[in-house]
């Protein structure tokens, strides 16, 4: 969904206001019975303002990004547009943080509230449901608007009817808001906080959280592995074949049909790959991100790392975005929005470089796989991994102990919802289903042309010497092109049933994978990134990327010949 004006509005337009984490996301899906689609349960999630129809109701409802900090101008100044729009304000704060929450609210959007009509909604009302109705009638008395008291996460039908009747009765602020002065609202010392974890704890909080994430990522991964591993030969046998074989005429009655279906880069013989070893990525990685998500437990990761990321020139709220690049850069690359000013950049960064999308794993281990190589995967992760942080540190620095707030409040750790978890899940395998597999499948078309009329062999021939530095055959050059207008396009190097790939060492497909996955970031992106930062900033970013990756790949080159073999 895209931002809107007034002339656009049919009905009263109700405007979702508050900062990341506070349940805005969870409201909207429970108030308009809709899935926002791009919001999840952490920090920075909601990068896009989505607008549904308030069930049963005569409003539309709108939520606008978490504003993080009081220096997060995106983020604010997404959130003023709509405000501008509003009919009524929705301001939603945590009952364990209204007070801060509330004053940097004043701060950056105060403005903006006079004249309009205003309602507080106060979240988290499962952790201490006596103390927060005291909190609700005490901003009541201050503010003389009306507030509710919700667990945004479940909702009851009582706290349904609570939020429609505080929507009907919103008032204007009794007094003119002063971002220049804070708010003091009191608080409530029985309202439960978040548990201390060994998350926290110093040294080992760090480890501990990249061991989540390994459950996070590295299992589902392996499964996604193994499944496909067996499905293949199924497929061949009762599918594939059989299906080439009938098409064995076409090869002289319509040879370039039999091209663009069944040769070497045909949608049958090809284009399946991509499903087969891409989707149980997807659908996996997708499973357990959503319920780290719901259950808080991302947000702990994200804290536990933030150290170790500042080295690097990131902060630990630049690591949702790097890891939602895993699901699709893209996403991420809008996600870092989230980030702080001087780290965006570095994020963004990180994400093209060694955030490897499920596209890219699904042909990285597809063509491992092919090799008989299966377990190069692993060391495949570790190059993205080192190599993608000492690119970071080199082309952005290390970041100042002052330039992006810590990560000073704990998450609650809580059951996930399955009903957010599914929502989150079924968006997921949606953009794969519509919007990747039309695009590798147009690859398979592309590749399928160009090797008809004979471009693929001119471009082996040009690109020939380059390859030859790198040890790598003159055929493999199709599948890097195509890596570059989408990284499961590398699956264009698994022709001929494989041959190419059986006819190369172990550390020539290491080297051919890992060039291909970091040469430069998919077009989408690279066009994701121009739209987001400017051409300026996307052609640093390809031109960064294309020299660390050359370099990488030559030094990786030479290493395999002395240490990899069959």
């Amino acid at each position: 969904m895209v931002t809107y004006n007034r002339a656009q509005q049919a009905i009263p337009t109700v405007v979702l206001v508050g900062l990341e984490s506070v349940g805005k996301s969870a409201l909207f899906r429970n108030l308009t019975g809709e899935a926002p689609g791009d919001e999840a349960n952490f920090r920075g999630s909601t990068v896009r303002v989505h607008r549904a129809r308030l069930a049963g109701g005569a409003h539309d409802l709108v939520d606008t990004p978490g504003i993080r900090v009081r220096d997060d101008r995106m983020t604010a100044r997404l959130a003023l547009q709509q405000l501008r729009c509003a009919d009524t304000v929705l301001l939603v704060a945590r009952g364990t943080h209204i007070s801060q929450e509330l004053d940097t609210l004043m701060e950056s959007v105060g403005s903006e509230l006079a004249g309009r009509r205003v309602a507080l909604v106060i979240t988290f009302e499962d952790k201490a449901p006596a103390a927060l109705a005291i909190l609700a009638r005490t901003a009541e008395h201050r503010y003389g608007i009306p507030t509710a008291v919700v667990n945004a996460r479940n909702m009851n039908p009582a706290q349904h009817e609570q939020l429609r009747r505080v929507i009907e009765q919103a008032a204007l602020l009794d007094f003119a808001p002063d971002h220049r002065q804070p708010i003091a609202l009191l608080e409530v010392a029985s309202v439960a906080q978040p548990e201390q974890t060994l998350f926290e704890h110093a040294w080992v909080g760090p480890w501990l959280a990249l061991a989540a994430l390994a459950l996070l990522f590295v299992l589902p991964v392996y499964l996604a592995y193994h499944f496909a591993d067996w499905a293949q030969p199924l497929l061949d046998a009762w599918l594939i074949t059989p299906m080439v074989t009938r098409l064995e005429p076409l090869t002289s009655a319509a040879p370039l049909l039999y091209a663009l279906l069944a040769g070497d880069y045909g949608l049958l013989t090809l284009g399946w790959y991509s499903f087969l070893w891409a989707f149980p990525v997807v659908l996996l990685i997708g499973v357990g991100v959503a319920l780290a998500e719901e259950s808080g437990l991302k947000d702990r990761i994200t804290a536990a790392l933030d150290p170790w990321l500042r080295r690097i020139g990131l902060s630990g709220r630049d690591l949702i975005p790097v890891l939602s690049g895993f699901g699709c850069n893209v996403v991420a690359v809008f996600q870092s929005r989230s980030c702080s000013a001087c780290t965006r950049k570095a994020c963004v960064s990180l994400i093209a470089f060694g955030s490897a999308c499920s596209y890219q794993i699904g042909a990285s281990l597809s063509i491992f796989n092919a090799a008989g190589a299966p377990w190069l995967f692993a060391p495949y992760l570790g190059a993205l991994f080192v190599v993608g942080a000492i690119h970071t540190r080199f082309w952005h620095g290390k970041l100042a102990n002052a330039g992006a707030l810590p990560l000073a409040e704990r998450a609650f750790l809580q059951q996930p919802t399955m009903r957010a978890a599914q929502w989150k899940v079924r968006t997921v395998l949606r953009q794969f289903l519509r919007e990747a597999m039309p695009i590798f499948l147009l690859i398979c078309l592309v590749g399928a042309l160009l090797d008809y009329g004979g471009v693929t062999a001119w471009l082996s021939n040009v690109t020939a010497p380059i390859l030859r530095i790198l040890h790598l055959p003159a055929e493999a050059a199709p599948g890097v092109v195509f890596s570059i207008i989408r990284k499961d396009g590398l699956l264009a190097v698994n022709l001929g049933e494989g041959a190419l790939i059986q006819a190369m060492s172990p550390g020539q497909i290491f080297t051919l994978v890992y060039l291909a996955s970091t040469l430069t970031a998919c077009l989408v992106t690279l066009w994701t990134i121009r739209a987001e930062l400017g051409w300026r900033a996307a052609l640093a970013v390809a031109g960064r990327q294309a020299a660390t990756s050359l370099i990488s790949a030559l030094l990786l080159s030479q290493l395999g010949q002395f240490t990899i073999s069959r």
